[in-house]
């Protein structure tokens, strides 16, 4: 089994997220997505951080893409 790295899979979240939000120029969706991230440092867990970081991703972009 392969295992990711934290920062590995915020890139591919950003990827995905530019290309569900078109209307967001690349580099709002990379601020946004690194901007959650950045609220988790220092938090023990860190299994559920990506899905984190995503989901809240998501609210925030579709309110810029509205």
């Amino acid at each position: 089994m392969i295992e990711l790295s934290e920062p590995t899979i915020i890139d591919q979240i950003v990827e995905r997220l530019a290309r569900n939000y078109p209307t967001v120029p690349p580099a709002t969706v990379s601020t946004v997505v690194r901007g959650i991230h950045a609220r988790f440092d220092g938090r023990p867990l860190r299994d559920y951080v990506p899905l984190f970081v995503e989901r809240n991703a998501k609210h925030e972009l579709g309110q810029l893409s509205a």
